[in-house]
């Protein structure tokens, strides 16, 4: 039995950092592993719904149209930027108060404008085709996608819980919070580079 090459390409695309690994990890650190749980299933689900609908073909469907792919290209940056500046400007002695991790809905939402999420599943779809007819291309992929993302989201959050340990003084919490802005607005650069 061979693995299919899928699943590791799949693994480093997501692992790596983009925005979905800067969010957990500083929700993680923010507000704790077990509130940003609802972020993190969020995630989970809606890359893997974003994958599934690459496999149906929306992926080049929105490659066939610039007009299109600019537009989401724009949205997404305005909205990891808005994302970038909020998280610029929290306030580490206000972890607990008015300020909450994204909810369940709002990650899935967010993977709709998450560029790094659609460059690796129309890189997925194109590099590691089946074969198989487009609903169980949809199939494979979105479980690919769901099931490998699972256990990153849950590495990337449970790092974030941990650096709680780690960021003891408002000074900490403040340079912590400004560099995951600083990446996360770099990734909103990278999408007209």
């Amino acid at each position: 039995m061979t693995l299919d090459p899928l699943y590791a390409f799949v693994f480093f695309g997501l692992f790596s950092p983009g925005p979905n690994v800067v969010l957990l990890t500083a929700s993680g650190a923010r507000f704790g592993f077990w509130p940003t749980l609802p972020h993190l299933m969020g995630v989970v689900a809606g890359v893997g719904i974003t994958s599934g609908l690459t496999g149906l073909g929306i992926g080049a469907a929105l490659a066939a149209m610039p007009v299109l792919s600019l537009a989401l290209r724009i949205a997404s940056a305005a909205w990891i930027l808005y994302m970038a500046l909020t998280l610029w400007r929290s306030d580490p002695s206000r972890r607990n108060g008015g300020e909450r991790p994204m909810t369940f809905v709002e990650a899935v939402l967010f993977q709709w404008v998450n560029p790094k999420v659609w460059a690796v599943a129309f890189a997925a779809v194109s590099a590691y085709p089946s074969g198989l007819a487009p609903w169980q291309e949809a199939l494979r992929l979105g479980s690919a996608f769901s099931g490998i993302n699972f256990g990153v989201c849950l590495f990337w959050t449970s790092t974030g819980a941990f650096l709680t340990y780690l960021l003891t003084t408002p000074v900490a919490w403040r340079v912590f919070t400004r560099v995951m802005a600083a990446a996360l607005a770099a990734f909103s650069v990278m999408l007209f580079l």
